[in-house]
């Protein structure tokens, strides 16, 4: 599969990769039909309110310390910079940073814009966002309205080039294009292929490392130094020029294969520079292969084993007693599609039961053109897992959840793990992509799990005071009554 850095715009996940929001089956089902192409979206003929691609796009680079973004929308679409701005506070938190807001700007498009346009507003915002910032970079995120009244912004980019001297980058991410928010990344990553990373001067030691917050930015520091090599956080709180010089890495891993699968393939593709394509590096089993993907592409494979037999002889007893703990448990995921499937067989490593996964979208491929090795390893176990995808539709989760009555839920994306404490289900919602991750991670995971389990009180209280939105009727309907092959 081809990534083409000289058009504009990176074709939607749909599109691109096949990727679905609809299906309800078995995960052998589901790898299957994903391997031999054969899987089919299946459509809601009535839907929730979902995330969108174009808030993804501008929380993502948002974050990058010397870039600025202007947001050519509505004001109502810079709400998602109020969700931005606490994020990056946090990361700045985890690193000890000073806090500064981060450099947005919106061109508060309005009702005479979408018939007469509104480029003059454009220009002046980005004019704006080089007086006020000083940036090394100017990021321009699209939205619905200029999308659907097709303002030509590549050309005012072009034409401003001239006046201000640094990259100017558009990013298409109008939500309306995709269900999957996932996309909004891919926009965001290929604006950063197409406009700052430069080719190659010499390569170094370094790594890129796809990931959102960085929160074990310490530990990942530590143990690549310990086989010669240094990280490159990115996008998130890093620089315009380490951005521009990924070219030059000895490799690229990522935290998320959803994330990280645009970039890291571009980046081999075009640049050579190897992208590790295993699982992700949460629980054991996806430590090992990380490290493992990462030894093979570096060379650097005997110091890899000797880290991975001193860091599991160090957490064996507590391992062996986390276990015993949650054996027998039972647990529902819901998480996006990398970490929903990585988190399954992570769950399934402390002994509890996984008896569901619920993804909010699902790749059948990666730009490499791969099934996702998540996938492909549950599908190999003896136990078929019964899953189902949908764009975190909660009126679907609360009835399974309901009826399937688990001891725990554990989710990424917090909307979610609320409803399902109101129900009386203990959650655990999983904000920080580096929790369970690696060998001590898991350990640390496996006793908030614990604590979880055994501190009922939280959901057991709010499920006997508080008045949940859906009736008994829905309650006793199928969960998804409402997903159907093709709406009429």
């Amino acid at each position: 599969m081809s990534i083409n850095l000289n058009i504009s715009e990176v074709a939607i996940r749909e599109n691109r990769l096949g990727s679905v929001t609809g299906y309800q089956g078995s995960i052998k089902e589901l790898a299957a039909q994903a391997s031999s192409c054969s899987l089919k979206n299946k459509e809601r003929c009535f839907s929730q309110s979902s995330a969108c691609s174009s808030g993804c796009a501008q929380g993502y680079l948002s974050r990058i310390v010397d870039a600025a973004i202007v947001v050519h929308a509505p004001i109502g679409c810079a709400a998602d910079s109020v969700y931005s701005n606490t994020q990056n506070k946090w990361g700045e938190k985890v690193r000890n940073w000073k806090h500064r807001n981060i450099n947005v700007i919106n061109t508060n498009m309005v009702e005479e814009d979408t018939v007469f346009g509104a480029v003059v507003k454009l220009k002046e915002a980005v004019r704006e966002a080089y007086r006020r910032f000083n940036p090394k970079a100017i990021f321009v995120t699209t939205s619905c309205v200029s999308g659907i009244i097709g303002e030509d912004i590549t050309s005012v980019l072009d034409e401003l080039e001239e006046e201000i001297p640094i990259p100017l980058a558009p990013v298409f991410c109008e939500g309306f294009k995709s269900k999957i928010w996932a996309s909004g990344f891919d926009a965001a990553f290929h604006a950063i292929l197409t406009k700052i990373v430069k080719p190659p001067q010499r390569k170094t030691n370094k790594v890129n490392m796809i990931n959102f917050s960085g929160s074990a930015r310490k530990q990942i520091v530590e143990t690549l130094a310990r086989f010669g090599l240094e990280p490159v956080f990115v996008a998130p709180y890093s620089t315009v020029e380490e951005l521009s010089k990924m070219s030059e890495s000895a490799a690229t891993i990522s935290i998320c294969g959803t994330l990280g699968s645009y970039i890291g393939n571009g980046l081999e593709e075009h640049y050579g520079v190897p992208y590790v394509k295993t699982l992700q590096p949460h629980g054991i089993v996806g430590m090992d292969s990380w490290l493992r993907g990462l030894g093979a592409v570096t060379g650097k494979e005997d110091e890899v084993e000797a880290y991975i037999r001193e860091e599991k002889e160090k957490i064996a007893s507590d391992l062996v007693e986390i276990r015993e703990k949650l054996q027998g448990h039972t647990a529902v995921v819901g998480m996006g599609p990398s970490f929903g499937h990585n988190y399954i067989r992570t769950i399934q490593e402390l002994g509890i039961k996984v008896i569901w996964g619920a993804t909010w979208h699902f790749d059948p491929q990666y730009d490499n053109g791969k099934t996702p090795a998540s996938t492909e390893l549950l599908a190999s176990q003896e136990v078929d897992i019964p899953v189902s995808v949908g764009d975190q539709q909660n009126y679907e989760l609360l009835n399974l959840l309901n009826r399937l009555k688990p001891d725990l839920y554990v989710a990424r994306h917090g909307g979610s793990t609320v409803w399902a404490t109101k129900l009386g289900i203990p959650s655990v919602m999983v904000a920080d992509e580096f929790s369970a991750f690696g060998y001590q991670g898991l350990i640390d995971f496996g006793y908030r799990l614990s604590d979880a389990l055994t501190n009922r009180s939280l959901a057991k209280n709010l499920s006997s005071r508080v008045k949940m939105p859906y009736t008994d009727w829905w309650m006793a309907q199928d969960s998804f009554i409402f997903l159907e092959n093709e709406v009429v």
